[in-house]
């Protein structure tokens, strides 16, 4: 949560950036997805290394360049291409921090235990992203936008000095573990179809909701600004922080939703609102602001539900000596979609303009297209494990 508390600073204080540095929107998308884009290069050799040394030593690395980051934002950056560097430095820190994280706490566990842990251990870098909103505006107006990215650093920090403290220096041993595959390898992985859909899932899923965290701050300001809003409605940072705990609580549920009814059940529901609620949101700003910050709050909950289920159901589909390597893949994935989301809907932007109803109209609803098919892909994938297998009676399903 440390780690993660400033990693929405940039996305929170966009439409300042946009006018001191003069950028497009299109330049806006690039340097908001530099981020997953140097995330999605380096996380299958990190996550992929915690099955050969300790997770804590990836985790350090990787809370340092976090904090390094943050740091060089605050004190260095002062164009475009000045912050797409230290945007991938915050990229590659947080392969190092995020799943490695996770699987720190998922290799002890088992079962509805292990489940569970995924749960909160999302629910908890979801909490920090959201109040990342929140936080960088509050900086922004008592100290300016340096300070809120300095403040990430000094949190970041923290993070890496509590990994230090108590995470085991040590590989689990297994008696039965097999010799560990070539680094990057992810032949074995690509093979495991029940892992794969999970996969799929969650590509699309990172992708909708990077898209929109991204935008979603610029969106409620434009619809403010363009239909004026009560005097008693908070500012759009504290809206959108407002849109990212209520998708924790949606996160959690969704996962203890998916253990009772069905995973692939929730996902499907899950992936179906979002999908359409896309289709509508951005249109609601030829409407009415109260209308457009509703749907987005309703859009963000949709897109969380299945955050959750969708990692736990790849956590519990992976071959225990190939969990790195398997969430490795996931992240890589799941980030590679995210890298794509913010610019896209950049380029929509630029093309009918920001200001334009039918460029938030279109820029966020492409974004059920891609949702819809990666949803395809998953049932596809999906549907061998969800028969009854064979003679065990039991459900390959996770």
């Amino acid at each position: 949560m440390l780690t993660q508390i400033g990693a929405f600073t940039l996305p929170a204080l966009l439409p300042g950036y946009l006018a001191r540095w003069r950028m497009s929107e299109t330049e806006a998308g690039i340097l908001v997805g530099a981020f997953f884009a140097a995330y999605v290069v380096a996380v299958p050799v990190l996550v992929a290394l915690t099955d050969r040394v300790p997770t804590r030593n990836v985790y350090l690395v990787g809370t340092g360049l976090t904090a390094l980051a943050h740091l060089g934002f605050a004190l260095v950056a002062d164009g475009f291409w000045s912050g797409l560097v230290l945007r991938a430095v915050a990229g590659i820190g947080w392969a190092g921090a995020y799943m490695p994280g996770l699987k720190a706490i998922a290799d002890p566990l088992t079962g509805a235990a292990q489940s569970r842990a995924v749960s909160l251990h999302a629910a908890g870098v979801g909490v920090a992203g959201a109040a990342s909103f929140a936080v960088a505006g509050l900086v922004d107006r008592l100290a300016g936008p340096d300070a809120a990215f300095l403040f990430g650093a000094v949190t970041a920090l923290l993070g890496c000095a509590i990994g230090a403290l108590v995470m085991p220096g040590r590989l689990p041993q297994r008696a039965d573990q097999p010799p560990p595959s070539a680094l990057l390898d992810f032949r074995p992985v690509l093979r495991n179809r029940a892992a794969m859909a999970w996969i799929a899932g969650y590509t699309v899923h990172t992708w909708e909701l990077a898209a929109l965290r991204a935008w979603g701050v610029t969106f409620l300001t434009a619809a403010l600004a363009r239909l004026g809003a009560p005097a008693w409605l908070p500012g759009p940072t504290v809206l959108f922080t407002a849109a990212g705990l209520v998708g924790i609580a949606c996160s959690v549920s969704g996962n203890e939703a998916a253990q009772q009814l069905g995973r692939l059940r929730v996902v499907m529901l899950a992936m179906g609102a979002a999908a359409l609620l896309a289709v509508i949101a951005g249109w609601t700003i030829a409407v009415s602001a109260p209308l457009a910050i509703a749907l987005v709050l309703l859009w963000n909950a949709a897109i969380y539900v299945d955050s959750s289920a969708l990692t736990a159901g790849t956590v519990q589909a992976a071959e225990p000596e190939r969990r790195g390597a398997t969430m490795g893949l996931h992240s890589m994935a799941g980030y590679a979609g995210g890298c794509v989301g913010p610019l896209g809907v950049g380029v929509v932007l630029d093309l009918c303009g920001r200001d334009s109803v039918a460029g938030w109209g279109l820029g966020f609803g492409h974004l059920a297209l891609v949702t819809l098919a990666g949803l395809a892909v998953l049932l596809r994938l999906g549907a061998a494990t969800t028969r009854p297998a064979g003679s065990t009676g039991r459900a390959a399903s996770p």
